[in-house]
């Protein structure tokens, strides 16, 4: 017969994690983050939970990703200890074990519920070399159809959706490569990514986004309906 695992113990206290990617490691893929983190609690000593069955894992849960290749101030997780830490001591500790332009912002005890489902929404600021007359244009028929239909591949092959839906605000400013769009997304299945919108506003115009935009995600959490802000999913439980 087949030993049975040994059950691990709950976590004691969870903590609340914001990120960053910065510069060139904002081409890391989520997976490669992933790996860079787990080995950063091992060099820090965090005294990290682990989950129960035949290959335990430190009780790491992500949430809200951005898209490989997007710079973000705005990436979560929360990790699970199996003692009491301060969180200004984690943060401290898992900042010096990571690289830089993976940077830790804030760490602080959960308050409960699940934070995944505090990230309704996302601010991004993109960054385009498009004159600001084109980009004028094609913003104004982007918010003004009912509908923007693009396409992308995704794991379970090419897919179509509709990107106009998710998209509480746009707006524009000159920019000294072109032009800067300030956008809010609201988190919807299919997911809609700062690069569907600018494939949307090419769909409804003649604007071209240009060579290598940047894509910035500024902020995630929960969404005001009545104002269109993004609240600190850090604070308050779900």
């Amino acid at each position: 017969m087949r030993q049975q695992p040994e059950q691990q113990a709950p976590p004691v206290q969870r903590l609340r994690v914001r990120y960053a990617k910065r510069g060139r490691l904002r081409f890391t893929s989520h997976r490669d983050f992933s790996r860079a983190f787990e080995r950063a609690v091992f060099r820090a000593r965090i005294p990290m939970a682990y989950s129960s069955g035949f290959n335990p894992h430190p009780r790491i849960s992500y949430a809200g990703a951005a898209p490989t290749g997007s710079a973000s101030e705005a990436e979560y997780l929360e990790i699970g200890l199996a003692e009491v830490v301060s969180p200004e001591l984690v943060r401290d500790a898992l900042e010096e074990a990571l690289p830089d332009g993976l940077d830790i912002l804030e760490v602080v005890e959960s308050p409960g519920g699940s934070l995944a489902e505090r990230l309704e929404a996302s601010r991004w600021s993109l960054e385009v070399t498009t004159p600001v007359e084109q980009v004028e244009a094609a913003v104004a028929s982007f918010l003004a159809a009912d509908s923007v239909v693009v396409e992308r591949m995704t794991k379970k092959g090419l897919r179509e959706f509709d990107c106009r839906a998710a998209v509480v605000s746009l707006t524009f400013a000159p920019h000294e490569r072109g032009a800067r769009l300030d956008l809010v997304l609201r988190h919807a299945v299919p997911a809609v990514r700062p690069d569907d919108v600018l494939t949307g506003l090419a769909a409804v115009s003649d604007m071209d986004a240009g060579e290598s935009p940047l894509l910035t995600r500024l902020a995630q959490g929960p969404l005001d309906p009545a104002t269109g802000g993004i609240g600190d999913p850090l604070r308050g439980s779900a």
